[in-house]
């Protein structure tokens, strides 16, 4: 066996592996897409009720909490804290629209 064999079995199994982690990621990836569209099934109900009840579409302490303990799960999961923040806020804000644009009568 020479070096040129050596190196493609390397580099086949190498490949091998890049195509079973990238089908893990893209699996996690479609997992997570479908929790966020439940997760958004839930909030639009909540944007109804909302507007039902002319509450407004944010809610400052509740945005707290679930910062805190999304943080703290974060931690827990060994996972940046400042991303899963950045990650929340960014949902919070697309849903925070969502309500606004329920309570218009928009949607």
């Amino acid at each position: 066996m020479n070096t040129r064999d050596t190196d493609t079995t390397i580099d086949e199994t190498a490949a091998a592996e890049l195509v079973r982690l990238r089908d893990s990621i893209d699996n996690i990836d479609a997992a997570v897409i479908h929790m966020l569209a439940e997760r958004f099934k839930c909030t639009q109900q909540v944007g109804y009720l909302k507007a039902q009840h002319h509450l407004p579409a944010a809610d400052p302490n509740r945005e707290a909490r679930q910062i805190a303990r999304l943080r703290q799960l974060a931690e827990s999961a060994k996972l940046d804290p400042a991303f899963a923040e950045k990650l929340l806020n960014f949902i919070i804000a697309e849903v925070i629209r969502h309500h606004e644009t329920i309570a218009a009568g928009e949607e």
